[in-house]
C-alpha cells in the first residue's frame, strides 16, 4: 500500500528521488482521509519551497488542508493534470496524482524524512 522506494514526511507527503530532482505527492493515508479531492492549489514552476513550510492546498468535500514541502528547493514542474482532474490524487496518489517536482537545495534533507517502515508505524498501521 505504501511504496518502499519513497521517503515520507510527518505531514503525509511522499518523495521519490529521480536523478537530482524529487517528485512530491501526498500519501494514500492522506488521500483516504481527505476523501474526494475537488481542488488542488500548487505553486508555479520557479517558486521556492522551504522544508516543512506550506507550498499549496488540497481541498476535498470534507476539508481544506495545507501541503508541506518535504524538502527545500525550487519547483521545476507542476502536475498539469490536477487542474482538470484533481480526483486523481485519490485514485492514484503515487502515480498520476503527483503534485510537484523540486530541484532540491540539499538532498541531505531526505535524511529528515521517514522510510516506509517508520511511516506506517507513525500512522498506526502494521509495518510492511
Amino acid at each position: 500500500m505504501y511504496p518502499k522506494d519513497l521517503r515520507y514526511s510527518s505531514e503525509h507527503e511522499w518523495v521519490r528521488v529521480e536523478g537530482g530532482r524529487v517528485r512530491v505527492g501526498i500519501t494514500r493515508f492522506a488521500a483516504d482521509r481527505l476523501t474526494d479531492v475537488v481542488f488542488v492549489e500548487l505553486p508555479a514552476a520557479g517558486a521556492k519551497v522551504t522544508f516543512m513550510q506550506p507550498f499549496g492546498v488540497v481541498e476535498s468535500v470534507k476539508a481544506v488542508s495545507d501541503l508541506y514541502a518535504p524538502l527545500s528547493g525550487t519547483v521545476v514542474e507542476v502536475n498539469p493534470a490536477l487542474v482538470d482532474s484533481p480526483e486523481v490524487v485519490n485514485s492514484d496518489p503515487y502515480g498520476k496524482g503527483w503534485m510537484i517536482v523540486v530541484q532540491p537545495d540539499d538532498l541531505r534533507e531526505l535524511e529528515r524524512l521517514m522510510p516506509v517502515d517508520q511511516y506506517v508505524v507513525a500512522i498506526g498501521e502494521a509495518a510492511p
